[in-house]
């Protein structure tokens, strides 16, 4: 009696510790801004064939759910165009017992987009919060990812409109890539979309759109000269692009588990380079800004 009652202490598997996760290996799902897909994607793949035994699900959404999704356990990590405020500092400390991590990666720009056919594709910030807000009368109809919810939106309203509403010539696409098919098949439309989606000529998907779509330049309120600019690296990390946004990372972790070592391969050399190649700006990474004489055509 003796014996078997030592068999199963002896038998008894070791506990299994709370996470099993390496900065390499593990299973993580975050949510991401469903503007910066092309990117993101192009982030995971990398990094899930550096590292095999990982596994990063992601879901986009507009940016709102994502950061909604902070109060879920099966969330570990969010991609937004923001890092969170003292108050949400506040609330996640008091919830989880520590502040999540939340850093910049890289600036991108909400790119206007029109007809091929149009015949109007130079703009200034000041025509479009007129032709936005319907103060300026105009037969073009805008088209975002959303009338709400998503950070594009969120950008027209606080940084174009600034506590004016949205005109009734506004419409929502549910989709990034749905507004560039909305303005191709309308020649009176303008979009809005995040320059991931339409700056990467390297990328066949994201050649295609520019093959349906142009690219509106925007005047340069910075520039000593009456000049308009597209939303191009340079024109970025110079800030002659008016419309220029931050790409944040919001890591829901205080151990070493496979979001930190994802937060580690996005904000280090090879990260910060994919992030190049999909023509936004890189935030931890130096960019050499050279003067050049190029063509239209060039682009």
């Amino acid at each position: 009696m003796l014996l078997v009652a030592c068999v199963p202490f002896g038998c008894a598997q070791k506990p299994k510790k709370v996470s099993d996760e390496t900065l390499s290996s593990g299973t993580i799902y975050i949510s991401v801004d469903e503007s910066f897909k092309p990117v993101i994607d192009s982030q995971i793949s990398v990094f899930l064939a550096s590292f095999p035994n990982a596994t990063i699900i992601a879901h986009y959404k507009p940016e709102a759910e994502c950061l909604k999704d902070l109060q879920f356990d099966s969330i570990r990590m969010v991609i937004v165009t923001r890092g969170l405020s003292e108050e949400e500092v506040n609330f996640f400390r008091d919830t989880l017992g520590y502040a999540p991590r939340f850093g910049k990666m890289a600036s991108d720009a909400v790119a206007v987009v029109v007809n091929k056919n149009a015949k109007d594709s130079l703009f200034v910030v000041s025509d479009l919060k007129g032709m936005l807000s319907g103060s300026l009368v105009s037969n073009k109809r805008f088209v975002m990812d959303g009338l709400k919810a998503t950070s594009t939106v969120r950008f027209v309203l606080d940084s174009l409109l600034r506590g004016e509403k949205l005109g009734g010539n506004v419409q929502a696409a549910k989709t990034s890539e749905a507004v560039i098919d909305y303005v191709s098949n309308n020649p009176d439309a303008i979009g809005f979309v995040g320059v991931s989606w339409i700056g990467n000529k390297e990328d066949s998907s994201q050649l295609s759109f520019l093959n349906k779509v142009r690219i509106a330049a925007l005047g340069c309120e910075r520039c000593e000269e009456s000049v308009y600019v597209k939303p191009y690296q340079a024109n970025i990390v110079m800030k002659r692009y008016p419309m220029v946004r931050g790409l944040h990372y919001i890591l829901k972790e205080n151990y070493s588990g496979l979001g930190s070592g994802f937060v580690n391969f996005l904000t280090t050399e090879r990260g910060q380079l994919i992030f190049k190649r999909a023509y936004l700006a890189p935030s931890k990474m130096a960019l050499t800004v050279r003067r050049m004489d190029m063509e239209e055509s060039d682009f």
